[in-house]
């Protein structure tokens, strides 16, 4: 299989994920799922301090999946779609270290739902996000209907799947569906802004706090709890730990590993 429409960039330890179907609106077919796996794996196998999922192009993020390739499938060959689209939103919740969703332009049914699966979400002003699969008589396939009520809230989450709307950024973020919603024009410097900002952070703490965030989505109360004691305990046998705390105490920046 040729591989042409998933790019990987590097920006000093930044990877970009990059789908790159500019005449698709980087819309999702099999091809490109197996190529996102691969992608995402070689970056985490590269050590990538922070993985930015992106779209090409000005018009999209992910403008969502390839509704001509569904339309004609069986209830079993769905089933093997929907798996390919969920085993590509669990390699971006659990990368070992931060993901960002940068979203500009359209980010509708699949794309929102990737989007999901990473830590923070970035829009910039001319971005347009949505659950929009009620409108061609499905539902979200890759996760929508489990994360998407975790971040913006159970009925705000039935209101956006069931009306299958469309949104502006600024109302994404009122939502909290987007954290930061930025001018089109600066949208980039911000994005590795941030991104640098992250790097430059105790990588195994971050790795750490990740794990255990995670860890409110999949235990109860209890076990995430006892989860995040053994997880803060064992950051002090780390060379971070002393340098931060030791930096601290001293007046001046950390050096960090």
């Amino acid at each position: 299989m040729s591989e042409t429409n998933v790019r990987v960039e590097w920006h000093n330890n930044i990877a970009s994920v990059i789908v790159d179907r500019v005449d698709s609106l980087n819309a999702l077919n099999v091809s490109t799922l197996r190529e996102m796996e691969k992608k995402i794996d070689q970056t985490a196998d590269e050590k990538a301090d922070v993985l930015l999922l992106r779209g090409a192009g000005d018009e999209a993020f992910i403008a969502g999946a390839d509704i001509g390739y569904m339309q004609d499938l069986s209830t079993s060959e769905a089933e093997e779609w929907g798996d390919l689209g969920h085993n590509v939103a669990k390699k971006l919740e659990n990368y070992p270290m931060p993901t960002i969703a940068a979203i500009d332009g359209y980010a509708f049914g699949g794309g929102t739902e990737l989007s999901l699966a990473c830590d923070i979400r970035i829009a910039s002003d001319d971005a347009m996000l949505g659950q929009t699969e009620i409108e061609i008589g499905i539902i979200p396939g890759w996760g929508g209907t489990q994360r998407l009520p975790r971040i913006v809230g159970d009925e705000m989450a039935r209101r956006m799947i069931y009306l299958g709307e469309r949104i502006d950024a600024e109302t994404a973020k009122q939502r909290g569906l987007v954290s930061e919603v930025i001018p089109n024009a600066e949208f980039e410097s911000r994005l590795f802004g941030l991104a640098e900002e992250l790097a430059n952070k105790p990588s195994f703490a971050l790795q750490t706090a990740k794990q255990s965030i995670n860890q409110a989505h999949e235990a109860s109360l209890e076990a995430g709890l006892a989860h995040e004691k053994r997880a803060f305990a064992s950051l002090f046998d780390t060379h971070d730990q002393k340098e931060g705390m030791t930096a601290f105490l001293e007046d001046r920046n950390p050096e960090f590993e």
